[in-house]
């Protein structure tokens, strides 16, 4: 909840209702890059010192004021929902370059290496989603409903090709690499990329009997 005194202090920046001049496509612009700023900001923020990180610090690294930043988004939980999800689409948004560029199985197993890396730059998403928070209600679908055909594509593209077995769910193997990428500690993504290594492999054996 923001306090009595900044929410004023926000209410006196805004717009007075009725004024004459309506928003000028500059300004519609400029709001567009402040929000994307704070976005990327709140990305790296969150990404070194987890969703719980002062919201300050997020507006000093966007460059905006607090106002600005708490205009767009009026809580926490409404920030991270929106880096949640703009990373999600960037995310399974890569698998379509990455099939073009390269062979299905070197395609699945790029994608999936930025997929676990997604996942392990999301310090306190998990505890965040279990909240209770309405502002996260819908986010474990929109998971599901960007990342499932991103994957379910490059495997069967690899299957195809007989480049990997074809009686793997990709919702299996999205959730096989969300728990791989708990692992904790200096090691936790050597040992993550480790473990990712020996799931290729698994995705590979048998793979001749789908030529």
């Amino acid at each position: 909840m923001l306090s009595t005194k900044f929410r004023n202090a926000v209410e006196a920046a805004s717009p007075v209702p009725g004024d004459a001049q309506a928003p000028t496509p500059r300004m519609r612009a400029d709001a567009r890059r402040n929000e994307e700023a704070v976005l990327e900001a709140a990305k790296i923020v969150f990404a070194r010192s987890g969703v719980d990180a002062p919201i300050r610090e997020i507006a000093t690294q966007a460059g905006v004021g607090l106002g600005t930043l708490y205009r767009r988004f009026p809580t926490r939980a409404d920030l991270v929902a929106a880096v949640f999800r703009r990373e999600v689409d960037a995310c399974a948004d890569a698998a379509a370059p990455l099939a073009a560029e390269r062979g299905p199985a070197d395609a699945l197993a790029a994608w999936l290496k930025r997929y676990t890396r997604f996942l392990a730059t999301k310090q306190g998403l998990a505890a965040a989603l279990h909240s209770g928070d309405p502002a996260f209600a819908a986010l474990p679908d929109y998971f599901r409903s960007r990342f499932e055909p991103a994957l379910s594509t490059l495997l069967n593209a690899a299957a195809g090709a007989g480049e990997v077995r074809a009686d793997v769910a990709p919702y299996d193997l999205l959730r096989a690499i969300g728990n791989l990428a708990v692992a904790s500690g200096e090691d936790g993504p050597a040992h993550t990329e480790r473990m990712l290594m020996l799931l290729l492999d698994g995705l590979r054996y048998g793979a001749a009997k789908a030529k």
